[in-house]
Protein backbone atom coordinates (compact mmCIF):
# COMPACT_ATOMS: atom_id res chain seq x y z
CA UNK A 1 0.00 0.00 0.00
CA UNK A 2 1.46 3.21 -0.86
CA UNK A 3 2.95 5.22 2.05
CA UNK A 4 2.21 8.83 2.95
CA UNK A 5 5.81 10.38 1.20
CA UNK A 6 7.32 13.66 1.56
CA UNK A 7 6.46 16.30 -1.54
CA UNK A 8 8.89 16.12 -4.35
CA UNK A 9 10.30 19.42 -2.76
CA UNK A 10 11.05 18.07 0.98
CA UNK A 11 12.04 14.52 -0.56
CA UNK A 12 14.34 16.25 -3.04
CA UNK A 13 15.97 18.44 0.01
CA UNK A 14 16.59 15.34 2.10
CA UNK A 15 18.80 13.71 -0.95
CA UNK A 16 20.88 17.24 -1.45
CA UNK A 17 21.27 17.25 2.54
CA UNK A 18 22.71 13.50 2.93
CA UNK A 19 24.70 14.21 -0.33
CA UNK A 20 25.97 17.42 1.33
CA UNK A 21 27.00 15.18 4.52
CA UNK A 22 28.73 12.78 1.99
CA UNK A 23 30.63 15.22 0.50
CA UNK A 24 31.80 16.76 3.72
CA UNK A 25 32.62 13.59 4.90
CA UNK A 26 30.40 13.31 7.99
CA UNK A 27 27.69 10.59 7.16
CA UNK A 28 25.23 9.89 9.64
CA UNK A 29 24.23 6.20 8.11
CA UNK A 30 20.75 6.70 8.70
CA UNK A 31 18.34 3.73 9.08
CA UNK A 32 21.15 0.94 8.85
CA UNK A 33 20.19 -0.47 12.26
CA UNK A 34 18.51 -3.57 13.47
CA UNK A 35 14.97 -1.14 14.42
CA UNK A 36 15.40 -0.14 10.60
CA UNK A 37 15.97 -3.88 9.42
CA UNK A 38 12.52 -5.00 11.71
CA UNK A 39 10.74 -2.65 10.60
CA UNK A 40 11.07 -2.47 7.19
CA UNK A 41 10.24 -6.00 6.88
CA UNK A 42 6.80 -5.96 6.52
CA UNK A 43 6.86 -2.93 4.02
CA UNK A 44 9.34 -0.67 2.48
CA UNK A 45 8.38 2.79 2.79
CA UNK A 46 11.32 4.84 0.01
CA UNK A 47 10.84 8.69 -0.56
CA UNK A 48 12.21 8.57 -3.54
CA UNK A 49 13.20 6.13 -6.76
CA UNK A 50 16.27 6.37 -8.72
CA UNK A 51 17.15 5.09 -11.76
CA UNK A 52 21.39 5.75 -11.66
CA UNK A 53 23.97 4.06 -14.13
CA UNK A 54 25.19 0.48 -12.89
CA UNK A 55 29.20 2.20 -12.57
CA UNK A 56 30.31 0.63 -9.50
CA UNK A 57 30.96 4.19 -7.65
CA UNK A 58 27.37 5.23 -7.63
CA UNK A 59 26.29 3.78 -5.20
CA UNK A 60 23.36 5.67 -4.11
CA UNK A 61 22.50 5.18 -0.43
CA UNK A 62 26.07 5.92 -0.10
CA UNK A 63 26.67 9.11 -1.92
CA UNK A 64 23.25 10.21 -0.36
CA UNK A 65 23.65 9.32 3.20
CA UNK A 66 20.57 7.16 3.10
CA UNK A 67 19.41 3.56 4.66
CA UNK A 68 17.43 0.62 4.09
CA UNK A 69 14.00 1.40 2.94
CA UNK A 70 14.99 4.82 1.98
CA UNK A 71 15.75 4.51 -2.01
CA UNK A 72 13.90 2.33 -4.49
CA UNK A 73 17.07 2.29 -6.42
CA UNK A 74 16.96 1.14 -10.29
CA UNK A 75 20.54 0.27 -12.13
CA UNK A 76 21.73 -0.03 -15.86
CA UNK A 77 24.51 0.75 -17.63
CA UNK A 78 24.08 4.28 -18.79
CA UNK A 79 21.16 4.67 -17.20
CA UNK A 80 19.25 3.30 -20.41
CA UNK A 81 15.09 2.99 -20.60
CA UNK A 82 13.58 -0.22 -21.38
CA UNK A 83 9.92 -1.28 -20.42
CA UNK A 84 11.40 -3.04 -17.37
CA UNK A 85 13.50 -0.22 -16.20
CA UNK A 86 10.24 1.69 -17.12
CA UNK A 87 7.92 -0.81 -15.20
CA UNK A 88 9.98 -0.51 -12.08
CA UNK A 89 9.74 3.42 -12.07
CA UNK A 90 6.38 3.29 -11.93
CA UNK A 91 5.99 0.57 -9.48
CA UNK A 92 8.17 3.18 -7.05
CA UNK A 93 5.88 6.37 -8.41
CA UNK A 94 2.59 4.87 -8.55
CA UNK A 95 2.33 1.82 -6.53
CA UNK A 96 4.76 2.85 -3.42
CA UNK A 97 3.93 6.28 -3.60
CA UNK A 98 7.53 7.89 -4.13
CA UNK A 99 6.84 11.38 -4.91
CA UNK A 100 10.53 12.23 -6.31
CA UNK A 101 12.18 10.52 -9.47
CA UNK A 102 15.52 11.15 -9.98
CA UNK A 103 18.19 10.02 -12.97
CA UNK A 104 21.33 9.72 -12.16
CA UNK A 105 24.31 9.80 -14.63
CA UNK A 106 28.01 10.51 -13.79
CA UNK A 107 31.27 11.92 -15.43
CA UNK A 108 33.52 9.31 -16.92
CA UNK A 109 30.41 7.06 -17.96
CA UNK A 110 31.57 4.15 -19.95
CA UNK A 111 28.66 3.60 -21.60
CA UNK A 112 28.25 6.54 -23.20
CA UNK A 113 32.01 6.75 -23.90
CA UNK A 114 31.56 3.59 -25.65
CA UNK A 115 28.50 5.44 -27.92
CA UNK A 116 31.03 8.10 -28.23
CA UNK A 117 33.52 5.89 -29.72
CA UNK A 118 30.97 3.85 -32.07
CA UNK A 119 29.74 7.53 -33.63
CA UNK A 120 32.77 8.16 -33.88
CA UNK A 121 34.73 5.56 -35.14
CA UNK A 122 32.02 3.40 -35.81
CA UNK A 123 33.65 0.30 -33.57
CA UNK A 124 30.91 -2.81 -33.21
CA UNK A 125 30.25 -4.12 -30.33
CA UNK A 126 28.98 -7.21 -29.53
CA UNK A 127 26.50 -9.31 -27.59
CA UNK A 128 23.89 -6.97 -25.49
CA UNK A 129 26.40 -4.08 -24.86
CA UNK A 130 25.30 -3.51 -28.50
CA UNK A 131 21.96 -2.36 -27.36
CA UNK A 132 23.22 -0.31 -24.21
CA UNK A 133 25.46 1.57 -27.23
CA UNK A 134 22.17 1.89 -29.18
CA UNK A 135 20.19 3.15 -26.35
CA UNK A 136 22.96 5.82 -25.54
CA UNK A 137 23.68 6.82 -29.45
CA UNK A 138 20.73 9.22 -29.64
CA UNK A 139 22.08 11.19 -26.92
CA UNK A 140 25.36 11.62 -28.42
CA UNK A 141 23.67 12.35 -31.34
CA UNK A 142 21.79 15.16 -30.10
CA UNK A 143 24.87 16.40 -28.91
CA UNK A 144 26.22 17.19 -31.50
CA UNK A 145 23.65 18.55 -32.95
CA UNK A 146 23.35 21.22 -30.36
CA UNK A 147 27.41 21.93 -31.05
CA UNK A 148 28.45 19.97 -28.06
CA UNK A 149 31.18 17.89 -27.82
CA UNK A 150 33.01 18.37 -23.95
CA UNK A 151 32.66 15.27 -22.10
CA UNK A 152 30.33 16.99 -19.31
CA UNK A 153 27.99 18.50 -22.05
CA UNK A 154 27.18 15.54 -23.64
CA UNK A 155 26.52 13.51 -20.33
CA UNK A 156 24.24 16.46 -19.17
CA UNK A 157 22.38 15.80 -22.47
CA UNK A 158 22.15 12.10 -21.82
CA UNK A 159 20.80 12.71 -18.54
CA UNK A 160 18.65 15.51 -19.95
CA UNK A 161 16.72 13.12 -22.53
CA UNK A 162 16.72 10.39 -20.32
CA UNK A 163 14.42 12.33 -18.24
CA UNK A 164 12.53 13.56 -21.24
CA UNK A 165 12.27 10.03 -22.69
CA UNK A 166 11.03 8.94 -19.43
CA UNK A 167 7.84 11.49 -18.85
CA UNK A 168 7.25 11.15 -22.72
CA UNK A 169 6.84 7.56 -22.39
CA UNK A 170 5.39 6.94 -18.90
CA UNK A 171 1.42 8.56 -18.57
CA UNK A 172 1.65 6.97 -14.74
CA UNK A 173 4.56 9.65 -14.65
CA UNK A 174 2.77 12.34 -16.88
CA UNK A 175 -0.17 12.54 -14.62
CA UNK A 176 1.33 12.70 -11.36
CA UNK A 177 3.18 15.57 -12.76
CA UNK A 178 0.66 17.37 -14.34
CA UNK A 179 -1.55 16.61 -10.64
CA UNK A 180 1.70 18.19 -9.01
CA UNK A 181 1.79 15.18 -7.17
CA UNK A 182 5.54 14.06 -7.88
CA UNK A 183 8.38 15.57 -9.99
CA UNK A 184 11.53 13.99 -12.02
CA UNK A 185 15.39 15.35 -11.61
CA UNK A 186 18.10 14.91 -13.22
CA UNK A 187 21.34 14.56 -11.64
CA UNK A 188 25.14 14.70 -12.64
CA UNK A 189 27.29 12.73 -10.58
CA UNK A 190 31.16 13.87 -10.08
CA UNK A 191 33.05 10.98 -9.39
CA UNK A 192 36.31 13.08 -7.72
CA UNK A 193 34.30 15.15 -5.67
CA UNK A 194 31.86 13.19 -4.58
CA UNK A 195 28.77 16.13 -5.86
CA UNK A 196 25.70 15.91 -7.23
CA UNK A 197 24.98 18.57 -9.91
CA UNK A 198 21.25 19.50 -10.91
CA UNK A 199 21.46 18.91 -15.09
CA UNK A 200 16.70 18.95 -15.62
CA UNK A 201 13.63 18.71 -13.76
CA UNK A 202 9.97 18.07 -14.23
CA UNK A 203 7.59 19.09 -11.51
CA UNK A 204 9.81 20.68 -9.22
CA UNK A 205 9.52 24.48 -8.08
CA UNK A 206 11.76 26.79 -8.29
CA UNK A 207 12.47 27.33 -4.95
CA UNK A 208 13.31 23.68 -4.14
CA UNK A 209 15.97 23.62 -7.23
CA UNK A 210 17.75 26.93 -5.31
CA UNK A 211 20.07 24.89 -3.07
CA UNK A 212 21.25 22.57 -6.05
CA UNK A 213 23.10 26.24 -7.37
CA UNK A 214 25.53 25.85 -4.32
CA UNK A 215 29.09 24.76 -5.79
CA UNK A 216 29.22 21.68 -2.73
CA UNK A 217 25.85 20.24 -4.47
Amino acid sequence: MPHTAPTPAKAFAKLLEGNRRFVAGGPEHPNQDAARRAEQAPAQTPFAVLLGCSDSRLAAEIIFDQGLGDLFVVRTAGHVLGPEVLGSVEYGAGVLGCRLVVVLGHDSCGAVAAAKTAVDEGLPTSGYVRDVVERVTPSILSARAAGLDADRDIIDEHVRLTVDRMVERSRVLADLIDEGRAAVVGLSYQLAEGTARIVTSRGLPEDALAPAASPAV
